[in-house]
């Protein structure tokens, strides 16, 4: 062979050989990258799949699964295999549940996804159908520690933009609160809690109603074709189907014991004073849309508990502790929360 044509062919076989095999660059490396993130987005979203089952006291099977991450059989009874071999899961009464393994990995990725729906929410200028995909492709390339970064820099939000509660670093999650709209009776006054963001054609149709946390809605009509409800002086219709999406409490309801707490409303928490401990009871009739939206992501739902920490030298922010976090408020937005106060003898 010519010296020549021998040197062009190794050299072609040895840069063939780098495109194929170099690290971290090369085609190989790539292939075997992707899929092994395509293998850890899956596992997470099982891993989610089952968690939500669990939260809503449903069972999670391979069926279910099989529809939620849209895979064929054959690759979702692998995939169960599989993490059933790394602990994740284990098989019960014709499903599957989480081990504690598991769930402690469901709860970060649902910890994760949720802080970025709060982020995108937040500080971003995108419209809320694609709230919801965004931090589903955001989720899987996100560490835990990045997510406290995140979390910081959110000022430690306890709800999504949905009204979903965001878990701690620690991995605690309250029960969510408030019953679908299709339980409740013409007449009842509601405060919506939480919006169901999947599926997304539903989504968009309650985002385009104006539907979302912290609004508060008169039930008309219930009838087996549609609820008709009044919000901000509007009326909406909606299919049982869709309206089964929001969730709500009665307004003004003490959501500790399902009393009505209109009564025991004793003022605004302006009114409570350093080392002074209240109860949230509601929101005044003028606190409404975005402005009571922000006080519930903060965590004021009506029953919880509220402790004033620290005012600012004027007075005016004060710092209040509300479910294990510290936020500042204006007056002129303490004003708006409605709250019972407690006794010092209670409170010590």
């Amino acid at each position: 062979m010519n010296p020549l044509l021998a040197l062009v062919v190794l050299a072609a076989v040895i840069a063939l050989a780098v495109l194929v095999a170099r690290p971290d660059h090369g085609w190989l490396w790539r292939w075997r990258f992707g899929w092994r993130t395509l293998q850890r987005a899956r596992t997470e979203d099982a891993l989610k799949h089952l968690f939500d089952c669990e939260y809503e006291g449903r069972q999670a099977t391979h069926q279910s699964l099989v529809g939620v991450l849209r895979l064929g059989g054959r690759r979702s009874t692998e995939l169960l295999a599989r993490m059933e071999r790394l602990g994740l899961i284990v098989s019960a009464e014709g499903g599957f549940r989480l081990t504690a393994e598991g769930r402690s990995e469901a709860l970060r990725v649902i910890r994760i996804h949720r802080l970025w729906e709060r982020y995108l929410a937040d500080e971003t200028g995108m419209e809320p159908e694609r709230w919801h995909p965004e931090a589903e492709r955001r989720e899987h390339r996100t560490s835990a520690e990045q997510a406290e970064e995140l979390s910081v820099r959110l000022g430690h939000p306890p709800f999504d933009p949905h009204g979903d509660p965001i878990p701690t670093e620690e991995g605690d999650l309250p029960p969510r609160a408030g019953r679908a709209l299709t339980d409740f009776e013409a007449g009842d006054e509601v405060e919506v809690v939480h919006v169901e963001d999947e599926p997304a054609a539903i989504y968009a149709q309650l985002v385009a109603e104006g539907v979302h946390p912290g609004m508060r809605l008169r039930i008309a009509s219930v009838a087996a074709e549609r609820i008709r409800f009044e919000a901000d002086l509007d009326e909406v219709v909606l299919a049982p189907v869709i309206a089964a999406n929001i969730f709500a409490i009665r307004a003004e309801e003490d959501a500790a014991d399902g009393t009505s707490a209109a009564a025991d409303a004793t003022g605004s928490l302006s009114d409570v004073a350093v080392g002074e401990q209240a109860l949230v009871v509601g929101f005044s009739r003028f606190c409404r849309g975005m402005e009571r939206r922000r006080l519930l992501d903060l965590g004021l739902l009506p029953g919880t508990l509220v402790e004033a920490k620290m005012a600012s030298p004027s007075g005016d922010p004060v710092a209040y502790r509300v479910r294990g976090a510290v936020i500042a408020l204006r007056r002129s937005q303490a004003d708006q929360i409605q709250v019972q106060q407690l006794a010092q003898e209670a409170s010590a």
